[in-house]
């Protein structure tokens, strides 16, 4: 699968989003199991896109949803008082449209939406950097890498800011800040706000 764009991305004011984009093995998903909480605890309600470059099944065979899904519900809702899921089946795409999930979430009004993964898409992103995972940085190359959260002192061009990524509390502030500076952001390094 490519991570390539097949659109644009909705870049208004109401809704701030935030790529976190990273090489395989440098930590996101482990990251963000930690950031989370920390800006939950900082007033924030976020939600994640996360993308998956394999195929996946949040249903079980045999359940009436799976059944009701594999019979040609297109898309079939499940909702208990616990949670609710949306499934269905998007065999005539080559990627994901990270467009129209975010107008997925945009209804349930979240402050943030972090976007794992989707790393060429054009939205603004905070890298994620370990030397050792022995990767280049990307940040150079892409203009809509806003910021770098290293475990070193990589390189970076002057207008991308840097963070500690063992620093839990300083990216949590960094994170829990983003949607004030949404607005004068959305666009790539250079641009500003996007139109």
């Amino acid at each position: 699968m490519s991570d390539t764009p097949v659109g644009s991305v909705p870049l208004e004011d109401d809704l701030p989003l935030l790529g976190i984009a990273a090489w395989s093995g440098t930590g996101k998903t482990t990251l963000l199991e930690r950031l989370l909480p920390a800006l939950r605890q900082r007033g924030l309600r976020v939600a994640v896109i996360k993308h998956a470059h394999h195929a996946f099944d949040v249903d079980q065979p045999g359940k009436d949803s799976h059944r009701l899904r594999q019979a040609g519900a297109e898309p079939i809702l499940v909702a208990s008082r616990a949670r609710v899921a949306l499934m269905m089946e998007t065999p005539d795409r080559e990627e994901a449209d990270l467009a129209e999930l975010i107008e997925m979430v945009r209804p349930q009004r979240p402050d943030l939406v972090l976007v794992e993964g989707f790393k060429a898409w054009p939205l603004p992103k905070l890298e994620l950097y370990r030397e050792a995972v022995g990767k280049p940085l990307r940040a150079a190359g892409d203009g809509w890498i806003v910021a770098v959260a290293s475990d070193g002192a990589p390189e970076l061009p002057d207008d991308v800011e840097r963070l500690d990524l063992n620093d839990l509390d300083g990216l949590a502030d960094w994170v829990a800040d983003w949607p004030t500076r949404w607005a004068g952001r959305r666009g790539p390094r250079g641009e500003g706000t996007a139109s």
